[in-house]
């Protein structure tokens, strides 16, 4: 059965921190000697494409995955491209290759981190109810969590030393991709399907509570006393924390509020 590309690269940004030194990275330059004639060149010419294509994208998930371990181990400033491809495995010049510079591949890492949130609030646009839609966001934030703990730490990283080096994304992604959520929950409130609060506050509350889960999670397992929490355990921690969010904006759905459940109860 083949493996999605998502999925193995899930696997890979999970197992990063602990990869072994030497992980063999698949060639996408290899040349493929065609000397058929043209008609069986034709026919080639797609799948070896494709293929290729396949290929240097596993390879930039390898790359994305051990880098963004090591940034979350060592910061920015304390990463070299040299201790990236010593994780990944091969050679600094392949790395080079597929990202010019350590800034280039740090930037990489951050924007393939948004995109994974951004996927993750895509419940505001599949539900026009406030609790599936609020309760399937936070639900996903805190699989991201659990899911990719150092991809957290290493964005929390950037906006604690001032987001110097992702200003651009912060301004030209995140703030409209939050402004079209704000728009989403303002309406809600105006509907009578949420208590009238601050939906950036809401939106920050969510993140401040989601993301705890990655950037703290050795002060959580100091205070619990355990390892890590298990699988089971997650999950109910997860249901705890979409209640008390979904308690705090006094989410109501749409039947309920026509039954007269009040949201600001």
């Amino acid at each position: 059965m083949r493996v999605s590309l998502r999925a193995q690269t899930t696997r890979m940004k999970r197992d990063a921190a602990h990869m072994p030194m030497k992980a063999n990275m698949r060639d996408d330059n290899v040349a493929a000697d065609i000397t058929e004639n043209d008609e069986t060149q034709d026919e080639t010419r797609a799948p070896l494409r494709r293929r290729k294509a396949h290929i240097r994208e596993s390879n930039e998930a390898h790359l994305l995955a051990c880098a963004e371990a090591v940034f979350a181990e060592r910061g920015l400033d304390g990463t070299s491209t040299a201790m990236i491809a010593e994780r990944a495995g091969l050679p600094k010049a392949n790395l080079h290759y597929y990202f010019p510079t350590k800034l280039a591949l740090y930037r990489r890492v951050l924007e393939d981190l948004f995109e994974d949130w951004h996927r993750a609030a895509d419940t505001f646009e599949c539900s026009d109810d406030p609790v599936e839609a609020i309760g399937g966001y936070v639900r996903a934030k805190m699989e991201l969590s659990r899911r990719r703990p150092l991809g957290s730490k290493v964005w929390a990283s950037e906006i604690i030393h001032g987001a110097e080096h992702m200003e651009d994304i912060l301004t030209g992604r995140v703030k409209p991709w939050l402004d079209s959520r704000v728009k989403v929950i303002d309406d809600w409130i105006a509907r009578g399907l949420l208590a009238p609060v601050d939906a950036q506050t809401l939106m920050y509350m969510i993140w401040a509570t989601t993301q705890h889960y990655a950037d703290f999670d050795a002060q959580i397992r100091a205070l619990k006393g355990k390892r890590a929490l298990t699988q089971k355990a997650f999950e109910a921690t997860t249901e705890e924390v979409v209640q008390l969010v979904i308690r705090a904006c006094g989410a109501v759905s749409p039947a309920q509020h026509e039954d007269g459940v009040d949201p600001s109860r």
